[in-house]
Order: structure tokens, then C-alpha cells, then sequence
């Protein structure tokens, strides 16, 4: 990518912008981060707010860059190497450090030891871990997923797992046994006794599953307005793992609307959002969510202008929405996987993202959005032009509104100004008006307000009363408004 590219990016997960040479602890953490993560770039020359290339001095380079080599030597353990390269862009020198993702984490600052000094990257900052998040870095380096591994708490046999025999039966016409079950990697032998894994007890209806897995469920809501706080309707979905999808998908479905459309004498269906890109976001979020993230629940709430899927755990390193067209795969859940495959909660491994990018295609009019808020990661389906539907709409509403109040009175509704519509209006709620009330009420001259006024006596819809200064003005037939 082309620096002139590169400086459009916002500061974010892969990438952070520094004006001068940071503070050694500063660059450390963010190497540190970078190193547990996904990889980065650091780019030290450039001004973060407002972006602006700034430059460093030319004669400071090979010092800056000794000076960078030697502190991550020193502080960052276990050894990281970093890539160090210098940009020359219309005269201006550009100091980039690259960090790889590491294959051996997690990584640390050697000063604060593992447990005080892991940091990974949260958006654009740099985080302290917790412990869940160190066990879980601990477990990438020996290639181990949280859900293969073994609960000792109870042994297979002891398990409640009649609702996950009966769907997996159902789907795959296959009955489970402990043979199959040993084959999907769901129970384990440890010490001549077999049992289950963490797979298997998210996807089993056994009270352990609670116990163990509170949080693995998916919070439903459906707002009033564009932003949290009234909701019209909500549903928690805590039954077995492989159900979670199908019913936050319905839930979804009931609160969004289907029109129809007529191609000759053809009828065509059109949901308002591309539901096939919802039930992939969806099942994509029960799938490769981070389960060893203690006390958080995907969330799907639906608003007035947009939908958003959020799940616990950030994005893996490895997959980009951003080219979403490149059929792109990667697991976070190995033992899980293969099982969701088998019920057809995943078609096809790495298609995901390209049918999300196929239905998209057909639905211009909504835009797809993806963040990462804390440990999480969210997609909003969004509605582009929702403030102008939302004002034509009212002004539908508006339109039929005074229409239904104004036929009692007139049969040429659609011959009347809109000034003739306001008095009108004005006298059903109020009896009547003078005109110097009507000169305030439509902004307008005196002489135009006698004009309306005498409009409407030709057409006979009011009636004048009194006389100079006191004339005022009534409808003519009251008892049609009552």
C-alpha cells in the first residue's frame, strides 16, 4: 500500500502513527501488542490529529533506528524481531517498524514479568491482559482451542445430551454414539476414563453447561428509535450451542418488514435487509466467538435504522472484512467446527464472506459496517438513506392525516393550497380565526390572508361573522367536523 494510502487509514488495530520517536515504555507496549495480536505497523514521522506527514530529521535515522532494535531487545521477551525501513515522501523521511504476528506468545515486557506486563491491542490502544486473555495466548502457542479442551467435572455417560443426539440425528441421519463422539474429538480419554470436552458441554442441555457457560447465550432486542434504552421486545436464547443461530435468526426475521414486488405477473419477495448476509453474520458469530471470555453474550439488537451482531472475541488475525470477496477461513473453535459443518450451520468452509458480499450486492440501499468495541466484534447492517425514508414517511403520515381530517368538509381536497389546508385545519381545532391570527399563523401579508380567506368563502368551506375589527371566521357547515 502507498504512503499516501496508508496515511487515509485510521489508527486501529494494525496500525498506529507517531509524530516523534515515542517513549521506550510507549513503544514497547505497542510492540508487545502488536506481537500478541495481528501483526502492526508502527510509522514514526507522521501526525496522528490532524494526519499530517511531518518528518523526521534525516541525520536521526540510523540513531532512531539502533535505538528502537535495542529497546525491544532489551524489554520485550520472549525475543521479538522487528523489521525497521525508512520512507522518503516528497522530501520527507518516514521511520516504519514492522512487527509479524508472533508464533510465541504471549509476549511480555521482561521489567513487569508475564502476568503484569502482556498487552494486546484493543482498537488503537494498547491493553494490559487479564489472565483469561494470557491462558488464552498460552494455549495459541501450543495450537490448542478452549473448546477441545477436557472438563473433569462429570464423565460422558453422566451428561444430559438428548437434545443434541435428536438434532444431530435429525440433520445428519447419523445416530450418536460414543464411537462418534470420540471421532469429532467431543469426549477424551484421560486417565482410562472418557470425557467430554468444552464442545461438548456448550453443545449439550446439560445443567453443567450453566454452570460452567453462563454466558454462552445471545441477548435479543428490538429497540424503539435508533439507540438503546426502550425496547419493544426481547429474548434470551440459552438452549444447546447448534439451536442458538436458527432462533436469534427468527428473532430478527419478526422484527423486520417483507414487501413485494411484480415482475409481469410475477410476484417478488424482498426482505428490507439482505437476510441471507444476517443468517451468515449470525451463525458466524455463535461459531467463532471466543468462549473463554468470561460474563459476555453475543447481543443482536435491532433499531429502527439498523442491525447489530456483536459477538465476544476480537476478529482473527487472519480474516479481513474488508475483502470479504477472497474466501477467506479460519477457525477459532477446531473441536466445534467440524460438528457445525456436519448440521449445516456451515455450508461451506470459507464461502461465508463472499455470500455475505454476494447479498450485499443486491441491496444498495444498505451498508454493511464492522468494529471492534473492547474485546468484541461488531457488524451493523445499516440503513443509507433512513433519514430521508423516516421524513417521507412522516410526510405520508402528515398527507393522510389531514386528508382524513379535512373530508368530512370538503370532497376537492386535492384543489385546496396548503394555506387553505392550514386555516381549514385550524378551525377544527379551534372554532375560529381572525385574520390578523391568520396573517401570524401563515407568515404572510395582510392582503394575501384577505386572498385565502376569500378563496375559501367562494368555495363556500367558511363563513364570515362579525363586523371591522371584530370579523372573524367559522367553518360554514359545523356539524360535518363534529
Amino acid at each position: 500500500m502507498k504512503i499516501e494510502e496508508i496515511i487515509k487509514q485510521p489508527e486501529g488495530r494494525k496500525i498506529e502513527f507517531k509524530e516523534t520517536l515515542p517513549r521506550k515504555s510507549e513503544l514497547n507496549k505497542t510492540v508487545v501488542a502488536f506481537a500478541n495480536d495481528a501483526g502492526g505497523q508502527l510509522f514514526i514521522g507522521i501526525k496522528d490529529y490532524p494526519r499530517e506527514i511531518i518528518g523526521l530529521d534525516e541525520e536521526q535515522l540510523i540513531r532512531m533506528e539502533e535505538e528502537i532494535s535495542n529497546s525491544i531487545h532489551d524489554n520485550c521477551n520472549p525475543v521479538i524481531l522487528p523489521e525497521i525501513m525508512f520512507l522518503n515522501h516528497q522530501g520527507k523521511h518516514i521511520l516504519v517498524v514492522n512487527i509479524h504476528k508472533g508464533s510465541n506468545p504471549p509476549y511480555y515486557l521482561k521489567s513487569k514479568g508475564k502476568t503484569n506486563g502482556t498487552y494486546i491491542r484493543v482498537g488503537s490502544t494498547n491493553r494490559l491482559a487479564d489472565s483469561d486473555i494470557i491462558e488464552e495466548l498460552e494455549r495459541q502457542k501450543q495450537n490448542i482451542s478452549f473448546d477441545s479442551l477436557i472438563v473433569h467435572s462429570k464423565t460422558f455417560q453422566d451428561l444430559e445430551l438428548s437434545s443434541f443426539k435428536n438434532h444431530f440425528e435429525e440433520i445428519t441421519g447419523e445416530k450418536v454414539n460414543e464411537t462418534v463422539l470420540e471421532k469429532m474429538n467431543l469426549i477424551v480419554r484421560d486417565q482410562n476414563r472418557k470425557f467430554p470436552t468444552n464442545a461438548l458441554i456448550l453443545l449439550s442441555g446439560d445443567p453443567l453447561r450453566n454452570a460452567l457457560f453462563p454466558y454462552a447465550k445471545i441477548e435479543c432486542a428490538r429497540f424503539k428509535g435508533t439507540t438503546p434504552g426502550n425496547f419493544i421486545d426481547q429474548k434470551t436464547i440459552d438452549t444447546p450451542l447448534s439451536l442458538q443461530a436458527e432462533e436469534a435468526y427468527k428473532f430478527i426475521l419478526r422484527h423486520i418488514s417483507q414487501g413485494s414486488t411484480y415482475e409481469g405477473v410475477y410476484r417478488k419477495d424482498r426482505w428490507e435487509y439482505p437476510v441471507v448476509a444476517l443468517r451468515e453474520v449470525i451463525r458466524n458469530a455463535v461459531i467463532h466467538r471466543d468462549y473463554s471470555l468470561r460474563g459476555k453474550d453475543i447481543k443482536v439488537a435491532v433499531f429502527d435504522d439498523k442491525i447489530e451482531i456483536t459477538s465476544p472475541g476480537k476478529l482473527l488475525p487472519t480474516v479481513d472484512f474488508n475483502d470479504m470477496e477472497a474466501g477467506q477461513s479460519d477457525i477459532r473453535n477446531i473441536t466445534l467446527a467440524p460438528v457445525f459443518k456436519k448440521l449445516g450451520i456451515i455450508e461451506q468452509w470459507g464461502n461465508g464472506l463472499q455470500l455475505i458480499a454476494g447479498e450485499l450486492k443486491k441491496y444498495p440501499e444498505i451498508q454493511m459496517r464492522w468494529s471492534e468495541p473492547g474485546m468484541g466484534f461488531r457488524v451493523t447492517f445499516v440503513k443509507e438513506n433512513f433519514v430521508e425514508q423516516q421524513e417521507l414517511q412522516q410526510e405520508t403520515r402528515t398527507i393522510t392525516t389531514n386528508y382524513d381530517r379535512l373530508r368530512p368538509i370538503t370532497t376537492d381536497y386535492d384543489r385546496l393550497t396548503i394555506e387553505e389546508q392550514k386555516i381549514l385545519l385550524f378551525l377544527l381545532d379551534n372554532m375560529k380565526i381572525s385574520r390578523k391570527y391568520a396573517v401570524d399563523l401563515l407568515d404572510v401579508k395582510e392582503t394575501k390572508a384577505k386572498e385565502i380567506f376569500n378563496m375559501l368563502l367562494n368555495k363556500k368551506l367558511i363563513e364570515r361573522k362579525g363586523k371591522g375589527r371584530s370579523t372573524f371566521y367559522t367553518l360554514k357547515n359545523k356539524g360535518s367536523n363534529e
